[in-house]
């Protein structure tokens, strides 16, 4: 498994890798840490917010709910939804997402993982703190994680250098929004389904695991693919979403493509199964999950297309 394999594994893990507090340090070899914006450019975002990502409307038994294909990390000129989101979200009575972040079980999940971690050998130990030295963090600030999830978190925290910030994920944003309306929040996951894909039990693959991304994170091969999947997302590229596993270099080992499917397909099913099920009692969603579940013969567009559902992009806007 490849650098880009391990980016996407990291944006899979940045819905639980948030619960880590990162105390940023200030130096020339450091990424630019995340400001506070202030009330003018909060407003010149507002005024100048657009739609970005991909957004589907689903209709069935009257009812009419929407799928957005969203990114785990973003910037300011992307944390105001634009008006089509906006019009997604007056019309809804929940949003549904993987997990919910402000669920305390998602924080009790994690502690538990750092409690059942083996510890890595030594030469792995020294790597991790370099990078985690690397990232300007303090030497305490991951350690009540998981190795692994240590890992994940610097992974994401390498989009800094892209200008790209978990605190500003769709995810959040839509959140915050949610909460203001006021409108309820839903988990189509739990933390525990998501952690089993991101720590397996085995304590080889696990280390296995670790080394590769460590591998990645001081190979340079973490941030290319971040950038790529931004500009994908921002610019409504929905082909070159389509062909991720193309340009990716991510899916050349059996290994790689089985990951890949149960990263997606596997878990997509379920997810479509629940919004079916929420949608049918009653519920109309905004389902705001990550923008590769959107994608392939087992995306959730086509799985609820499947379910008799009428599905019409609206974002990026269909040919004529």
């Amino acid at each position: 498994m490849n650098s880009h394999t391990g980016c996407r594994r990291a944006v899979l893990g940045l819905v639980l890798a948030l619960g880590a507090a990162c105390a940023i340090a200030q130096g020339a070899s450091c990424p630019p840490a995340p400001m506070m914006p202030g009330p003018e450019q909060i407003q010149a975002a507002q005024r100048g917010a657009r739609d970005h990502g991909f957004l589907w409307r689903i209709s069935k038994d009257g009812r009419t709910s929407y799928l957005y294909g969203t990114l785990h990390v973003g910037k300011l000129d992307w944390a105001f939804p634009g008006p089509l989101l906006r019009q997604a979200l007056a019309r809804v009575d929940a949003l549904a997402v993987e997990v919910d972040l402000t669920d305390p079980a998602v924080a009790q999940a994690m502690a538990a993982t750092a409690a059942q971690a083996n510890t890595p050998p030594a030469a792995l130990q020294q790597r991790l703190r370099r990078q985690i030295a690397a990232a300007c963090l303090g030497e305490a600030t991951l350690a009540a994680l998981h190795p692994l999830m240590q890992a994940i978190t610097l992974t994401v925290l390498a989009a800094r250098w892209e200008g790209l910030d978990a605190g500003y994920a769709q995810e959040i944003v839509l959140g915050l929004a949610a909460r203001a309306k006021p409108i309820p929040i839903v988990a189509l996951e739990t933390a525990q389904a998501q952690l089993a894909l991101l720590l397996p039990d085995d304590a080889t693959e696990q280390l296995h695991l670790l080394e590769q991304m460590l591998d990645q994170l001081e190979q340079g091969r973490v941030r290319p693919v971040m950038r790529r999947l931004a500009a994908v997302w921002a610019e409504g590229r929905i082909g070159e979403l389509e062909d991720y596993a193309q340009w990716c270099d991510c899916a050349d080992t059996p290994q790689d493509r089985a990951f890949l499917a149960r990263l997606n397909d596997a878990r997509n099913v379920p997810m479509a199964e629940r919004i079916d099920a929420l949608h049918r009692a009653g519920q109309r969603l905004l389902v705001a999950v990550g923008a590769l579940h959107m994608t392939g013969a087992q995306g959730l567009p086509r799985l609820l297309a499947a379910r008799g559902y009428r599905v019409e992009r609206l974002l990026p806007p269909a040919s004529p």
